[in-house]
């Protein structure tokens, strides 16, 4: 009997190509399934587990919590919602903090920001710059805002206000927008995740900054999957030395309890008044005490510290494994946040791998994803490393023409 066969979930809409194992338990940085098999996680729920499984302080401080209070109203304050804003503040150098649910939300927060940035100049049909191969969600104006034809297919029309671009490229970006009174903001991922993990150059980000200051457009940095420590910075637009004027988080800012923020500085952070924006669950008493015991965790860890050692022994030791095997194309990311593009679809490998005892993603068709807790000892990711490697070079060497 195949132990890999399907799981069937008749009363579930099959909006994914799910991997035939029952998840029951984790601890750490592994997991084990219903069948007592045991996996090294290097997806982390997709940059989600930002402290793994079942850390101790983590569980602690939420079953205090679910003790106390889960939810109240946005009517109503709680203990939580000031010290978490007022963290996140204090790391991006923002000003003010909208918490909501997801890193779709988050994203949908910042374009109605932008939009209401514009209004307030006297735009009435303001335009935003996004980018190629960008992914912000799939609400039908984050949609919109994706760079990706496959996702947008049967959900159209799509809203309009968006000019897309290139990544890396200045002078696109200007001849994009030369002489159109209607650009509000600039878009982007720091690292651009289900594209297919492209790092944005440092000197782009700085000089995009420069042209929104010129402009009085609004940077807006997308960090819900790179951010919160999966660098090697509280958020990846740091490496360039600059500060975004709207930032929206998301998963890994719980480790696993879902939560968005959107955090602002002085050109946004007063835009939303009263009635412009809410939600029902966003910054409620469990998720933004998970928020605020993650970064604790973070720091008293050091795991802004680990993320980067452990993510650059990673990026160089697969790229010395792979570099010469052909069909890989290239390593790269930075941090825990990495991509091996390969010369063909590969989405076979992240079966292949889970069978090893190792769950991984591919995105963008051909890329190898591996962003993982960022607990992670040197031992597992030379783990990673032992487990990832031939079934990469196996799935090659059967594939090639």
């Amino acid at each position: 009997m195949d132990d890999f066969a399907p799981i069937p979930e008749p009363h579930v809409m099959a909006t994914y190509a799910r991997v035939p194992i029952l998840l029951t338990h984790g601890r750490g940085c592994r997991v084990w399934d219903a069948q007592g098999r045991e996996y090294l996680d290097a997806l982390a729920g997709i940059a989600v587990n930002t402290l793994g499984h079942a850390h101790p302080r983590l569980v602690r401080a939420l079953q205090d919590q679910v003790a106390q209070l889960i939810h109240v109203s946005n009517y109503h304050h709680h203990p939580w919602t000031e010290p978490l804003a007022a963290a996140l503040c204090e790391r991006s150098g923002l000003s003010k903090v909208f918490f909501c649910s997801s890193g779709l939300e988050a994203n949908e927060a910042a374009l109605k920001l932008a939009r209401k940035f514009g209004h307030a100049k006297g735009i009435a049909r303001p335009e935003i710059v996004v980018y190629e191969r960008a992914f912000h969600g799939r609400s039908i104006a984050t949609l919109s805002a994706t760079g990706n034809p496959k996702v947008q297919a049967g959900f159209e029309p799509l809203v309009e206000g968006f000019i897309r671009v290139p990544i890396n490229d200045l002078e696109a970006l200007r001849r994009a927008t030369d002489g159109n009174p209607n650009v509000v903001a600039v878009f982007f991922e720091a690292i651009q995740g289900e594209g297919g993990v492209h790092p944005l150059d440092p000197d782009y980000i700085a000089g995009v900054r420069a042209l929104c200051d010129e402009r009085d457009w609004l940077l807006m940095i997308d960090e819900v999957q790179c951010g919160m420590g999966r660098t090697g910075k509280w958020f990846a637009h740091q490496w360039a030395g600059i500060r975004p004027d709207v930032m929206p988080l998301a998963k890994g800012l719980g480790s696993g309890v879902p939560i968005g923020a959107v955090v602002a500085g002085p050109k946004a952070a007063e835009l939303f008044q009263p009635g412009h924006h809410g939600t029902t669950f966003g910054g409620n008493p469990l998720a933004t005490r998970a928020g605020l015991e993650t970064i604790r965790i973070m720091e008293d860890e050091g795991l802004l510290a680990n993320a980067a050692t452990q993510g650059q022994h990673l990026l160089m030791q697969l790229w010395a494994e792979l570099r010469s095997v052909t069909g890989v194309r290239e390593v790269r990311g930075k941090g825990l946040m990495i991509g091996i593009e390969l010369d063909r679809p590969c989405g076979e490998l992240v079966l292949r791998c889970a069978k090893a005892g190792l769950l991984i993603s591919v995105t963008a068709e051909r890329v190898v994803r591996l962003v993982p807790p960022l607990i992670l000892s040197r031992a597992e990711a030379d783990e990673i490393i032992a487990k990832l490697v031939p079934q990469i070079r196996a799935f090659l060497q059967e594939t090639s023409a």
